[in-house]
């Protein structure tokens, strides 16, 4: 019987999940799937074996997770069989210093990464929410964590130090960077198509409701836009990007707004839902007549488009721009508005490839390959998970 693995992304309302089969030392997607947490009953949305369905999970309260977990590994029980699951893997936003590549999640391990939850505390307790319910229903199955914070863990003292008291460095006051899984897919999946380019100087955008870029030299993180949180770099969804803090000492101070209403304010209320007044789905923003949303998109392609030309100054170059995630990989206009910002360094793309999400979108003569890349950050937490797995990592 294959070994069996199960990939786990937590979000705040949805859960992504992929089940995986070793096959030769390597994990092969069986199936993938996003539990909606929004709806009552929550829905297990499942891809495989060619075919898509829509399947109610019978839990009678939401919240409940560890109910609405049980509901969905009955029903990828029921449909694809999962005796042979030996393996969950989650993804985790925040490693800290501690963790800088995948673990076998124990006691101490949940304990360390309670603790970092200050750090991101939007994204870090869904995860954790999720390997406790997991512990409870399966408890003789290894769980693992894999980090989004680890891939950027080798970037200079130069880089990831803010112009601060060296002690509050010390004490972890420092940038990290964020969606480190995307990134390592994106880096693979060059090296494995694009051999050429992997060993150059490129810059990746993730861009999703959170959104980041990074620049890669040689295929490892050199700079990212993100830093000591998820709410740092370019505008997003409802989170502002980067920002003065002298706002927030406003905010905190003459305004007279509490520690948790600024908190509210940066994570749901900002972005383009702020910019906009409409929505923090570019896709409404693109098809409302509205100023406001036309201001909001304006902003957030120029911001993107800033922060591409300051990463290739990092990398002393540009090699090739990659598109990624939600927004990267399926709006050919935000593309657009991004590249027509960077004709000054001799980017260009080619309509007719844009329109149709190409893998490759540049036009002849640019001065930079212009790829779009569906990323995949299930892939890597079962990859990940499957090398440390007890009896697998020597195979």
């Amino acid at each position: 019987m294959p070994l069996e693995i199960l990939a786990l992304n937590a979000g705040s309302s949805s859960i992504k999940l992929g089940l995986f089969e070793e096959r030769g030392g390597k994990a092969v997607r069986r199936a993938k799937a996003v539990l909606d947490l929004k709806g009552r009953p929550p829905a297990l949305r499942l891809e495989a074996e060619g075919v898509s369905e829509t399947i109610e999970i019978g839990a009678a309260d939401p919240a409940d997770l560890q109910a609405v977990l049980d509901g969905c590994l009955q029903v990828l029980d029921d449909r694809l069989g999962l005796n042979g699951l030996a393996l969950a893997g989650h993804r985790v936003v925040h490693g800290g210093e501690a963790f800088t590549g995948p673990v076998r999640i124990t006691g101490e391990v949940l304990e360390q990464l309670q603790a970092l939850v200050p750090l991101a505390p939007l994204h870090q307790p869904p995860a954790l929410r999720l390997i406790e319910a997991m512990g409870a229903l399966r408890p003789g199955i290894v769980q693992t964590a894999s980090f989004d914070t680890a891939f950027h863990a080798g970037q200079a003292d130069e880089v990831r130090r803010f112009a601060l008291p060296r002690a509050l460095h010390d004490r972890g006051i420092k940038r990290y960077g964020f969606h480190g899984l995307s990134y390592r897919f994106i880096a693979n999946a060059l090296c494995r198509d694009h051999p050429e380019l992997a060993a150059g100087r490129v810059v990746v955008a993730h861009l999703g409701s959170g959104a980041s870029l990074c620049a890669l030299k040689d295929g490892a993180s050199v700079e990212t836009t993100m830093g000591f949180s998820a709410l740092d770099g370019v505008p997003m969804a409802t989170r502002p990007g980067a920002l003065d803090a002298g706002v927030l000492l406003h905010l905190l101070g003459p305004d007279g707004m509490t520690v948790e209403e600024v908190e509210d304010l940066l994570y749901h209320r900002a972005g383009l839902l702020g910019l906009s007044g409409i929505s923090g789905d570019t896709r409404d923003l693109l098809a409302s007549a509205d100023p406001s949303a036309g201001e909001a998109l304006d902003i957030f392609t120029f911001r993107i488009a800033q922060a591409i030309a300051g990463l290739a100054v990092t990398l002393g170059g540009l090699d090739a721009l990659v598109f990624t995630a939600g927004i990267g990989e399926h709006q050919p206009e935000i593309r657009a508005r991004i590249c027509r910002r960077l004709e000054w360094l001799g980017l260009g793309t080619d309509d007719r490839l844009n329109a149709r999400n190409a893998g490759r979108i540049d036009a002849a003569g640019s001065a930079a390959r212009i790829l779009v890349v569906p990323t995949d950050e299930e892939q890597i937490v079962a990859d990940e998970g499957l090398a440390i797995l007890p009896g697998q990592a020597n195979r």
